[in-house]
């Protein structure tokens, strides 16, 4: 597809080689040619980027910082964007094969490679291009969707689901929702233990990466884009949210949330329950729990509560 047709379906406006090839979309972090990245902030208007020969979708007032480069100018470029990946988006029929034993029961798309030792359960969904190497162990019931790696001896409980789409979104002046199609990876390292019923999102557009000896509880939500840390534990239904950074041999407690694109430094205790709203900087353990109240009375009372100390230390002076 070139730009000018997708342009012309999205009615926006194409500055530069109107006839530039679009196989894919690319991240800012990544560009890759023949690509459409999404551009929101200067910020993210590197040499890298602007070198990559891929086709930048931004806002018109961006259009003279990437003179040279060809464009899509949008008003709305993140509702652009979400439509982009949808034209984009493949939603042919998958073709299956079935596998019946006395072991396991399954189904698979093309390019399934299963490494020597490895056991599936029964009624086991593996869409396409999926890799698992030697000595796993998938429960019963696991989905696991296109384009997983999975490294060697990984242990799946039962119902969980690996690659499903991610909640990406974007809200339009209508108000009404567009999804962004997900088209990157779930990349899954060696000596991995993951419980049941968990959710694993595949990237948006980089992948989602969970590191080798990770082990994670039951009911664990991990969304796009984020990356576990090597020999991190996470127990049971902590969520994480779009695009962190969680670092090595972090120990997250139960029911604890994690607001997106936050990084934890590594070696990093939370406490079970807390909500984590800020990145982790330095290792030692933290606790982030208040009760819930609306959000005018929160900003007040967090105001406060970030001047407690010097406070404190201003009263210990004036008893001196």
């Amino acid at each position: 597809m070139n730009i000018s047709i997708i342009a012309s379906q999205l009615n926006l406006k194409v500055i530069g080689d109107k006839n530039a090839k679009i196989y894919s979309v690319s991240s800012h972090d990544n560009p890759k040619p023949e690509s459409v990245v999404l551009i929101t902030k200067k910020k993210f208007l590197t040499k890298t980027l602007v070198d990559s020969n891929a086709v930048i979708m931004t806002y018109p007032e961006f259009q003279e910082l990437l003179l040279g480069n060809n464009l899509i100018l949008s008003s709305n470029p993140q509702l652009s964007f979400a439509k982009l990946t949808k034209l984009l988006n493949n939603n042919q029929r998958l073709d299956y094969t079935y596998f019946n034993s006395s072991n396991s029961s399954y189904v698979h798309g093309r390019n399934l490679n299963l490494g020597k030792n490895t056991q599936v359960g029964f009624n086991v969904v593996f869409e396409e291009n999926v890799s698992i190497g030697e000595d796993c162990v998938i429960g019963h019931n696991v989905v696991i969707h296109k384009n997983v790696s999975i490294g060697n001896n990984v242990f799946i409980d039962s119902g969980t689901i690996i690659g499903s789409e991610g909640f990406g979104n974007v809200l339009s002046e209508d108000f009404e929702w567009s999804h962004v199609f997900h088209v990157g990876k779930v990349i899954i390292g060696n000596n991995v233990m993951i419980g049941a019923n968990c959710s694993i999102d595949r990237g948006t557009i980089d992948d989602t990466v969970i590191e080798d000896g990770a082990i994670i509880d039951n009911q664990v939500h991990i969304a796009h884009n984020v990356l576990i840390g090597e020999d991190t534990a996470i127990a049971a239904n902590v969520g994480i949210a779009g695009s962190c950074k969680i670092g090595k041999r972090n120990m997250i407690g139960g029911m604890v949330g994690i607001a997106d694109h936050i990084s934890t430094a590594d070696d990093v205790i939370v406490s079970a329950t807390s909500t984590v709203s800020k990145d982790l900087k330095e290792s030692g353990v933290f606790t982030g729990i208040m009760p819930i109240s609306k959000h005018s009375n929160w900003k007040r009372i967090a105001l406060w509560i970030t001047k407690l100390e010097k406070i404190a230390k201003f009263l210990n002076l004036k008893k001196i």
